[in-house]
């Protein structure tokens, strides 16, 4: 046998009987989670008497025999790296991050090291759940590289599943701060727009017909002079959502330099990046139940910028 795959034998159970293969799996296999098995099988590493399976939903029969091949684990090319970032929660299955802005999540082209993933290989010395993959191991979710605030990372299958489940069902409740260019009019309402690339910037996330469905929920929680602070709460969460939805309402947020949040204010006290930190975010604890819900202060650069707008 190859040294770098071990092999699960999975017999189903009678009462797993007519289930879908990757549920009946899980119960036949409880060290890997569904979402694992779902991978594994589309990758073409389940089989059943010498015949691969590649469909998920295939109907089992009871007492049927698969085999599972897993390849172990791949050791991250990421490098652990000592970087500072604030931690609001942390136990054996995930652990919530309070990110500073200029902080990318992931590695990617341009930014290679230096993510919050060196850093939580660090923090964490390897227990990160290996669902995202070598170059994201734990992340369930992400924030802008120049947005601050919460995000939970997942320290185990299980928990990475659960967790996605939940920002795939927008059961998560996420909640941003974000001072704008000019106060919004109404001062509280709904975006209900889709969300694609560009197709004439593809830098750019834009309103494009056909797009993913992004709906944003937003409240002017104080006016400002030339601007305000907003509390705009994700109904679901796509790339730049918050960004494009207040853009296109005509009140980017200020300091965005993408989608048009210039203002005088930011650039006497040279605020660089857009406005926004992720402020609050709830869920259910994937493996115990319970509902957790994470503040976080505006951070100081913010909190600067809205004692300008408030003078």
């Amino acid at each position: 046998m190859d040294r770098g795959v071990s092999i699960i034998e999975a017999r189903i159970r009678p009462a797993a009987d007519g289930w879908r293969l990757d549920r009946a799996l899980a119960d036949a296999a409880p060290t890997l989670s569904r979402e694992r098995l779902k991978v594994l099988i589309n990758a073409g590493q389940v089989s059943r008497d010498g015949l691969t399976v590649r469909d998920p939903a295939k109907r089992t029969g009871a007492g049927e025999v698969f085999a599972v091949t897993v390849p172990l684990p791949t050791l991250p090319h990421n490098e652990a790296q000592a970087i500072d970032f604030g931690v609001a929660f942390e136990d054996d299955h995930l652990i919530v991050v309070d990110k500073p802005a200029g902080l990318v999540v992931h590695p990617a082209a341009g930014n290679l090291d230096g993510t919050l993933v060196n850093a939580l290989l660090h923090h964490c010395g390897g227990s990160l759940s290996g669902i995202g993959g070598v170059a994201r191991p734990g992340i369930v979710h992400r924030i802008d590289k120049d947005t601050s605030g919460l995000m939970v990372a997942a320290k185990t299958d299980r928990a990475h599943e659960g967790l996605a489940r939940q920002f795939a069902d927008h059961s998560i409740d996420r909640r941003y701060l974000a001072i704008t260019r000019g106060k919004p009019n109404p001062a509280a309402g709904k975006v209900d727009a889709p969300l694609a690339r560009s197709p004439v910037d593809r830098k750019k996330v834009a309103i494009v017909a056909g797009g993913k469905r992004a709906v944003t929920h937003y409240r002017t929680l104080q006016p400002l002079t030339g601007g305000a602070l907003v509390e705009c709460r994700l109904e679901t969460g796509r790339t730049h959502q918050v960004r494009v939805h207040m853009a296109s309402l005509g009140h980017p947020l200020i300091g965005d330099p993408v989608y048009g949040g210039a203002h005088p204010a930011a650039t006497r006290i040279a605020f660089r990046r857009q406005a926004l930190h992720a402020a609050r975010l709830g869920f259910k604890h994937p493996i115990t139940g319970e509902t957790q819900v994470f503040t976080s202060e505006m951070p100081a650069d913010m909190q600067e910028l809205f004692r300008a707008l408030d003078a």
